[in-house]
């Protein structure tokens, strides 16, 4: 081998070696020792009935996949979306600010379509502003759609980090689980005795303490430690923020 070759050669397994070393490091920030790996949640659950409690328009694609995996497991999925999202920050200006409402609930509605949900439910509390209702009115509507719904699974933001730390979704975590509590609460022989289950989604707690600054690091102290992880839906994924 001439010594150009050889430099190009050692050139060329140095870069291979770099790359490869840059996507196992890649990949180990969103590695989670604690979860077992699941094709699907709702069949590793065996479950028949997935009702979600979220805030806003896109909250949804947190859990494209588990949506998507359910479907395709059998099961009837649902819905529910606090907020129009009408307080939202356009990049890019889709909208008039004002009829930015109008156009987040369709897309929620049009994203909902496209993961196959069966009954989805937009409502029209304050974008930003969840925390000001009067907890018993949410907590009480929350636990009629879980009575009407019936699912052996709900999905919802863990309290105490909300995912991303925002204050609606921690009290929408927050409130949903009140409603679970009731419902379990109430049941009466041979009834419905509500979920057997409540599913937080978690953020990869590596990444999230490299790279989400402040907010990253508190979502990282106050979430639980995972008990599932499931494969990516990229393209579904993708073509959710194409929708939003």
């Amino acid at each position: 081998m001439k010594r150009w070759q050889w430099i190009t050669a050692t050139v060329v397994a140095l870069l291979l070696l770099a790359v490869g070393g840059a996507f196992a490091w890649a990949k180990s920030l969103f590695r989670e020792p604690s979860a077992q790996r699941v094709d699907s949640v709702i069949g590793a659950l065996g479950a028949r009935r997935v009702l979600g409690f979220f805030a806003h328009p896109d909250d949804e694609q947190l859990l494209n996949g588990f949506y998507l995996h359910a479907a395709r497991d059998g099961a009837h999925t649902a819905l529910v979306t606090m907020t129009r999202g009408e307080a939202g920050h356009q990049t890019p200006v889709v909208a008039r600010q004002k009829d930015l409402g109008v156009v987040r609930h369709a897309e929620a509605l049009k994203n909902g379509y496209a993961l196959q949900i069966d009954d989805q439910e937009v409502w029209d509390y304050p974008d930003g502003g969840v925390p000001g209702v009067p907890e018993e009115e949410l907590v009480t509507r929350i636990a009629d759609v879980i009575r009407r719904e019936r699912p052996d699974v709900v999905l919802t933001f863990w309290p105490r980090s909300g995912a991303t730390g925002h204050a609606d979704h921690m009290q929408v975590g927050k409130l949903t689980a009140q409603a679970v509590r009731q419902v379990r609460g109430e049941a009466q022989p041979g009834q419905y005795a509500g979920p057997r289950w409540i599913v937080y989604p978690t953020t990869p707690t590596k990444a999230l303490t490299l790279f989400g600054g402040k907010t990253g690091r508190f979502v990282a102290d106050n979430q639980p430690k995972p008990t599932y992880v499931m494969p990516g839906e990229v393209d579904s994924k993708r073509a959710g923020w194409t929708i939003h």
